[in-house]
């Protein structure tokens, strides 16, 4: 459970790290490069929180919700 928290805190900072990243580039290139990192950050971010579902160490009610907040 430590360890995918772990990820989990990783991926949620890398997020807006990468965007603020990119932004700071000052190229467009660049800035979409970033976001779409940002994306995959997300993505894995999704995947540690169904699991942390699965392997029954949220329920699911707090599942729905730090969902929610992630998919805006």
């Amino acid at each position: 459970m430590y360890g995918l928290v772990s990820q989990m805190r990783r991926a949620a900072v890398s997020i807006p790290s990468n965007i603020s990243e990119g932004y700071r580039r000052g190229s467009q290139k660049e800035y979409v490069q970033f976001l779409k990192i940002s994306l995959g950050s997300n993505s894995e971010l999704e995947t540690q929180l169904s699991l942390s579902k699965e392997l029954s160490f949220i329920d699911e009610d707090k599942f729905k919700k730090v969902y929610e907040l992630n998919d805006k």
